[in-house]
């Protein structure tokens, strides 16, 4: 089984890559978030792919995908639905809002409402919607892709730090070298591939797939080693706040998930370590002196990588 599972998440790197050059990290990183369950916070320029990969990756599997553009006049209701009177039954019937689906793109996220932002991470943490008091639950797999550019602020709404903490990792996508985008001018010049992309693994592999990776060995000394990274973060010089329980768990999971992609059915320190920036940076709220000195969040978590040993 592990084998199958292996072969498959292979397939589905090698179709997306089929429409995305020269992105491989982002796209394994992208695709561990899978196995894991987790959200994702992609966070870059305008123009990299944020979206095409996010496409790709929704086509690769055979799963519902919808892409829900934030703007500042979009209401609650439009994500999670709304309830109306039916004079025929003399019932109220819901209508279901954009966030029933298996994978969600949440297109320039903080350019929306605290109020519409805040419906949306509640889905994220709950994976149900509360419509006039009843419940529906989101179908399964669920999984939110959330862009946001970071250089332009104006009109927008950031998240707060709490928010952030619910995205189980933030990645960017860069600008392809000229090579890279002189094979994507000749890959798109008779129209995107995207279009002709079919998918190579079925919602049950997934879920399949994210039961394996929740059973990969974890030892007591890579437990350990997860906690002490987090911890670390909490207690450093430049760090107003560090790593929640939360980001523990998530560091923990995510190596799983690595080690199981590598072929591999335990946690090594290499894996840790891989997924310690894409799970902690965005987690870490940074001291003014730190803004002073230009030490980033990232600078913050390869220091700790190189400190702390397992």
């Amino acid at each position: 089984m592990t084998q199958e599972i292996n072969q498959m998440l292979h397939d589905v790197v090698g179709n997306v890559e089929k429409v995305i050059i020269g992105k491989r990290d982002a796209l394994l990183m992208a695709l561990c978030s899978f196995l894991c369950g987790g959200h994702v916070l992609i966070e870059d320029m305008p123009g990299v792919g944020k979206t095409s990969l996010v496409s790709a990756l929704a086509r690769s599997f055979d799963a519902s995908f919808r892409r829900i553009q934030f703007t500042p006049d979009i209401l609650p209701s439009d994500i999670t639905g709304f309830s109306m009177y039916n004079q025929k039954t003399s019932e109220f019937e819901y209508y279901q809002g954009a966030i029933m689906s298996n994978i969600i793109l949440a297109d320039e996220i903080n350019r929306t409402s605290p109020k519409t932002q805040a419906a949306l991470l509640e889905v994220m943490e709950e994976n149900q919607v509360t419509v006039d008091g009843t419940t529906y639950d989101v179908p399964r797999p669920f999984i939110v892709f959330a862009t946001q550019n970071p250089i332009e602020y104006l009109g927008t709404y950031p998240l707060p730090e709490a928010q952030l903490d619910r995205f189980f990792m933030r990645i960017s996508l860069g600008y392809p070298d000229a090579a890279q985008e002189s094979r994507m001018l000749a890959m798109f010049k008779e129209g995107s591939p995207l279009k002709e992309l079919q998918p190579v693994a079925s919602i049950q592999q997934l879920i399949d797939a994210q039961l394996a990776a929740e059973k990969i060995h974890v030892s007591e000394v890579m437990s350990e080693y997860v906690v002490k990274i987090v911890r670390t973060t909490r207690n450093h010089d430049l760090v107003a706040l560090g790593g929640s329980p939360r980001a523990s768990l998530c560091l923990y999971k995510a190596a799983q998930a690595w080690a199981m992609f590598n072929g591999r059915d335990h946690v090594v320190p290499d894996d840790i370590k891989k997924m310690a920036v894409a799970i902690l940076e965005h987690r870490l709220v940074m001291k003014q002196e730190a803004r002073l000195k230009k030490v980033g969040a990232r600078d913050v978590v390869e220091e700790i990588l190189q400190k702390v040993r397992h």
